[in-house]
């Protein structure tokens, strides 16, 4: 969860705006200072006043910019639960125990964390947030929902399977997030996002966050929302903060010499959390071995592992227990945790896109990060068609990605 106990500028002006200043109930901003977040992100200070009140938004913001309570502090706000009650802000009546708010997301791991970062803003109004998704028994799930939920966080299939089956109920629901939904439109999901929000009342509070907005997005929205408010995080030309605080190295490299390049730059000083991606599930598998052999702690994400097994990892990952974590970029789609110093591109990335999103792990909220590419011979012709692409979009940045030169070191 982004957070930030201090004053934050916002151009050539110190902001000290407070979350509490911003309208939201008093327990909530009483769980966020119990974890030291105090001062929103501009994210959140622009779509908080717009939100609060009850009016659809649109969010373009990339992962990273603090979208998350940006969202997720409205969406508690509109939740009556049994503190409302006994503060006297509403009646029993009000209360149920169907889902009042969905949001809807792109992919499991991200379900989890606007799940924690939910309970965690909820914790003293004692919020019930479920995360629906797949991959996981039904069981589990259909008995906390027939307990009763207040929020319900989920991936498209699994939300509109149970619904389907008459176990999750959306007719109570009053505010609707739709987040990264550029993502779940390259994941083939914008039908069953249709879906479900065609079992949904009329009448509710609708926001969409996206980093990027294609026309089937847009299209979505336009049918979908009454009269949304467009807030950007960053102006339309900027690539935002989490890329601009990311300083980039490339280095050409043969796929032999690539293990003892990535150990030595895991040595640098100032070296925290550092994600290794990998474009094969095989190459994530056999770089965490040789990893591990070399004495890091170090985990694996990828689609060979059971989710089980994913979930363990990025857990341990979070936890400080392993602080190298290869994976593949369908397995690291929508993992946001926070004190990744460094990326690195054990295998050069497909495309520009699956470049900035690789690299965006780092440089978040704020802090600095390294990203760094190793470029095999046969990869030339793609890093090059990449970094002309990327060139051409960054004639306005300080920071430019270099050309691949040949390196048996590295030092970050």
């Amino acid at each position: 969860m982004p957070h930030s106990a201090a004053s934050h500028r916002r151009g050539n002006i110190l902001t000290t705006t407070t979350f509490r200043s911003l309208g939201i109930l008093a327990e909530t901003a009483e769980a966020l200072e119990a974890v030291g977040i105090i001062t929103p992100f501009p994210i959140q200070e622009m779509t908080l006043p717009v939100a609060l009140a009850g009016n659809d938004v649109i969010g373009q913001a990339k992962t990273g910019t603090g979208k998350t309570l940006g969202f997720g502090l409205p969406l508690l706000d509109r939740v009556v639960v049994a503190a409302d009650v006994d503060a006297g802000r509403a009646t029993a009546e009000q209360l149920t125990d169907s889902p009042q708010a969905l949001v809807v997301v792109p992919t499991r791991e991200l379900c989890q964390q606007v799940t924690n970062d939910l309970l965690t803003a909820g914790k003293v109004r004692n919020v019930r947030v479920a995360a629906i998704y797949g991959g996981r028994a039904y069981e589990p799930q259909v008995e906390q929902l027939k307990k009763g939920v207040d929020v319900v966080v989920g991936t498209p299939g699994r939300l509109l399977d149970l619904a389907g089956q008459k176990k999750l109920n959306l007719k109570q629901v009053r505010a609707l997030v739709l987040d990264e939904a550029d993502e779940m439109l390259d994941l083939g999901f914008l039908p069953d996002v249709e879906k479900i929000m065609g079992m949904l009342p009329v009448k509710r509070q609708t926001m969409l966050f996206s980093a990027t907005m294609p026309g089937a997005v847009i299209g979505l929205a336009r049918r979908y929302m009454s009269q949304p408010t467009h807030i950007r995080a960053s102006s339309p030309d900027d690539l935002g903060a989490t890329v601009a605080n990311t300083t980039q190295h490339v280095f050409r490299a043969h796929s032999m010499d690539k293990p003892e390049l990535v150990s030595r730059i895991l040595q640098a000083e100032g070296r925290s959390l550092a994600m290794i991606f990998c474009r094969t599930k095989r190459t994530a598998a056999d770089v965490a071995e040789q990893l591990e052999k070399r004495g890091f702690a170090s985990g694996a994400v990828h689609g060979d592992l059971g989710q089980g097994a994913r979930e363990q990892a990025l857990r341990a990952f979070r936890n400080g227990k392993v602080d190298v974590l290869v994976c593949t970029d369908v397995a690291a789609r929508g993992i946001d945790v926070e004190g990744v110093t460094h990326v690195i591109n054990y295998q050069t990335p497909e495309d520009e896109k699956t470049y900035l999103h690789r690299i965006g792990r780092t440089g978040r909220a704020g802090a600095y990060g390294t990203a760094i590419t190793l470029v095999d011979w046969d990869d030339i012709p793609r890093w090059q068609l990449i970094n002309r692409r990327w060139t051409c979009r960054s004639t306005t940045r300080r920071r430019r990605t270099p050309p691949p030169r040949t390196s048996t070191s590295c030092s970050a």
